[in-house]
Order: C-alpha cells, then structure tokens, then sequence
C-alpha cells in the first residue's frame, strides 16, 4: 500500500509537472494567448536558402528600371496539387515586370519540383525551404505562417527598397493589380474575392480614405482584411514587423507590428470598388496508390511510354505506385478492361 502511494504521488506530480509544461509551449506559440507580444515566439524551424537567381531571364519581358521591383512571396506546401498550382501562379506572374518571386516550401528539403518550375519561369526568385514547426505538424493550421516569415527575415536582409506582397499559390490575380501595387507609399489595401460569408473582403472607403471594414469574421481584429488585400513598401517594414503562430489573426499582428495607422493605408482598386484578386481554391486530391509493378512493365518495350507517364505521375506528387499494395489498375481497349500487367502484352 504504501508502495502504491509513492506511485500514486509520483504519478500525480508527473502530470502536473507535463501540464505546467504544456501551457507554457502552447502560450509561447500562441495556442493560448498568455502572452500577447506577437514577437515572442520562440518556435525554432530549420529553413534552408535553396537558390536565389537575381537575373531576369525573360525575352518578351521590358524591364524599366523606373518600375519599383514588387516581391511576390509565395507559401507552398507538398501535395498533389503543389506543382499545378504554382505552374498557373507561374504564367501570370511571367507577364510582370520588376517582379521577384519569393517561393518558401513547406518541406524540409529543396523540392526538386517546385525548383524546375521557378528555374522554366525565366523570373527573378528565391526558393526557401522553410518546413511547420514540429507542433503543428498534425494540424493544418496556422499554414504558411512559417513560410511567410522566413521570406520576411530574407527581405529584411537582402532588400531595402520595393514592394512586398504575399500571394498564395491558389490565389488568381488580374495582370492590373501589378501596376496599382507599385504605388504604394506605407500600406496599400485592396478588396479581394471569394472570401467568407459576404463573398469578399475589402476596405470601406469614404472620400478616399478607409474608414471600415466589411468582412465576415472581424473577430476583435484593428485590421480585419485577407493576406491578399494589402502590400508594403518595403521601406516601410520595420524591424519590429513579424507574424504569431495564431490562425486567423496573422494578418492583422503583422500590420499592427507595423505601427500602422487606419488613416496611413492608401486605398487601390478604385478606392476599393474593383475586386482584382481572388481567394479560389483547388479541390483537394487524395494522392492514390495504384497496384502497379512497373519494374515488370518496364521490361516490356513497347509500353516504355506508358512507363514514364507512370514516372512523371509520381514525381510530380499526383500518385504513387507500388507493386504489392494499392488500387488495381486497368488498361481499356477496345471497350475492354484488363489487368495492366496480367494482359496487357
């Protein structure tokens, strides 16, 4: 009995001891809101500096240097829709000029794939490995967080002049919205489409000036907008300027670590009366396995082809292939089904 106490003690202190701990890395982080200073979050990630290519290598491209250069940050994560995305992202941003396109990848290694699609780009970019903190690697949230700051720790590094906006691989954006972003001073906003309940996300403007917001979850936010509603001049970020690991609320900590002011955000889009961005988002694809014994099929010559679509497919994340386990898969011929590998020779 007395034996059974001890454990009992022991194991009562032990939880108590796990709690403690538990309430301070979740504060720290900002699942709980014990401290409200968005820059004391000591979450510490491994981020890795893949290629950075400063040369503009697009022919059709006029490049004046009269332009202030607008760098476009870009989160991204591994998934079967990764490489699409950024593929669509790609060719709209191939039609701007002085533009820099910042690529940080949810991963831990350089993706061998997100770096031929900035290499086919001809653009000027940076590619950062810039994996979740281990916490949330079971969740999905805060997302692109850990990206968005690692491409601001390389901008306060590497940059002193231009334009910063945050762009998500999904986002669809009207070739207009370039030349309105070069202009802004200190904060422009803009409204952004296809967001929440109201089906968008904008200032309110009177008489020039924001004066409101319409959004649909303003949840005690100063600055209630979408990432993609507002750019930076750069000169205008300060040393101070950071974002919480606290979902739904990146936006609004990074502009209040701004010291921004309502009456210093410079309104575009016809004082917020054009929507020239919006929030689309792919539908989800769960990556299958499909039951393939492709070392067998790359014997047979004549299906060499099929062999390297098969290849291509798991490369680029939309499917895996493997002998022994997955969907079985079928050729159709001739209005016929067959087994891919028992009778298609």
């Amino acid at each position: 009995m007395k034996l059974f106490k001890i454990f009992k003690n022991t194991f009562a202190m032990a939880v108590f001891l796990s709690a403690i701990w538990l309430l301070f890395t979740w504060s720290n982080v900002g699942m709980l809101s014990i401290q409200t200073d968005s820059r004391s979050i000591p979450v510490a990630v491994r981020n890795k500096l893949c290629n950075v290519n400063f040369n503009d290598e697009r022919p059709h491209v006029t490049n004046s240097t009269s332009l202030k250069m607008i760098y476009y940050v870009t989160p991204t994560y591994p998934r079967p829709e990764q490489v699409p995305e950024l593929t669509r992202l790609a060719h709209t941003l191939m039609h701007v000029p002085r533009i820099h396109w910042i690529v940080a990848d949810d991963q831990p290694l350089c993706s061998d794939q997100v770096s031929s699609v900035l290499r086919r780009t001809g653009l000027p970019y940076t590619h950062i490995s810039s994996p979740k903190p281990f916490i949330y690697k079971s969740t999905n949230f805060p997302r692109g967080v850990a990206n968005r700051r690692v491409a601001l720790n390389w901008l306060q590094e590497n940059v002193a002049e231009g334009v910063l906006y945050f762009g998500d691989d999904d986002n669809t954006v009207d070739l207009r919205l370039f030349d309105e972003l070069r202009n802004t001073k200190k904060v422009s906003m803009f409204p952004v489409g296809l967001i929440g309940e109201y089906g968008v996300s904008s200032p309110i403007v009177k008489d020039g000036k924001v004066v409101g917001f319409f959004d649909s979850w303003p949840a005690s936010r100063t600055f209630p907008v979408d990432m993609a509603g507002f750019a930076v001049n750069i000169e205008f970020l300060k040393e101070t300027a950071n974002m919480p690991f606290i979902a739904g609320h990146e936006e609004d900590r990074f502009l209040v670590s701004l010291d921004l002011k309502v009456e210093d955000i410079e309104p575009l889009a016809a004082n917020c009366t054009k929507v020239l961005v919006w929030h689309t988002k792919t539908v989800k694809h769960k990556k299958p396995t499909l039951k393939i014994n492709i070392n067998k099929l790359n014997t047979i010559s004549k299906y060499q082809n099929f062999v390297n679509l098969l290849k291509e497919t798991s490369r680029l994340g939309m499917a895996e292939v493997n002998a022994e386990a997955g969907i079985k898969s079928y050729i159709t011929r001739n209005r016929k089904t067959s087994e891919t590998l028992a009778d298609i020779q």
